[in-house]
């Protein structure tokens, strides 16, 4: 079977498990999610800049409120893909189960997570470069607004598009050590524009990319990974507005 073969059709009274490990979509249907990105932020743009008049808080509140209406048409685009083409759930068929023992432990381990990839930015001598968090502590609405994405938004929308939609995919394909390692990869690039290109940030990243698609693996529960990932962000976070005295 090809990368481009579709898989066998789903019946119901598979296990949510099944589903997660074998994706029933294919290739056509991710380049269909990434043509998505670009259009989504063009309309999401459009309609901020018509909201400006009313929106007083600044430009960084403006870009979080852009940031969230294009998550908003990304994602209902891809539900729709699921419902329409296939005929499958949407949460399910990204692996959003919830084994409550292992969401837990990894929503403990985030910290943790976050302490040791610390260490290693020291070890790798990670330079001091202005972050994208500073512009958005300007005023408390959009303290407020930017927590939430960092803590729950971001990273439920992020695990959510790499972890429960690209690397089953890349799985199925090329095994998970591949998928793992790729779509870290893939993810540290991602951000890689935030910080500057600076390869030791694009490694960090990367790095706890992989320990998400780890926890999403050994799970099967892409809740899982966005526990993770959200206490793993809000550690950084809350070390941030420490050391900034922003409260």
């Amino acid at each position: 079977m090809t990368p481009y073969d579709p898989e066998p059709s789903i019946t119901s009274n598979q296990e949510p498990e099944t589903r997660n490990q074998k994706p029933f979509w294919n290739y056509l249907d991710l380049g269909f999610f990434i043509s998505l990105l670009l259009p989504s932020l063009f309309i999401a743009a459009l309609i901020v800049r018509a909201m400006s008049p009313v929106l007083a808080l600044g430009k960084p509140f403006q870009a979080l409120l852009g940031q969230l209406i294009a998550y908003a048409l990304i994602f209902a685009s891809l539900y729709f893909l699921l419902h329409l083409r296939y005929g499958q759930p949407f949460w399910r068929s990204l692996g959003w189960t919830f084994p409550v023992a292992a969401v837990v432990a990894s929503f403990l381990a985030g910290p943790l997570l976050a302490i040791t990839v610390g260490l290693l930015g020291n070890v790798l001598r990670t330079p001091e470069i202005p972050l994208p968090f500073q512009q958005m502590l300007q005023n408390r609405p959009t303290v407020v607004l930017f927590a939430i994405f960092v803590v729950i938004l971001g990273p439920l929308c992020e695990e959510l598009a790499f972890r429960g939609f690209l690397m089953p995919l890349l799985m199925r394909s090329f095994g998970p050590a591949t998928g793992i390692i790729a779509t870290g990869f893939l993810f540290g690039s991602l951000h890689g524009p935030e910080y500057g290109w600076h390869w030791q940030q694009a490694v960090l990243i990367s790095v706890a990319g992989m320990v998400f698609g780890w926890v999403r693996f050994r799970t099967g529960s892409t809740a899982a990974a966005v526990a993770m990932h959200s206490t793993y962000n809000l550690t950084q976070l809350a070390a941030f507005l420490a050391q900034n005295r922003t409260v």
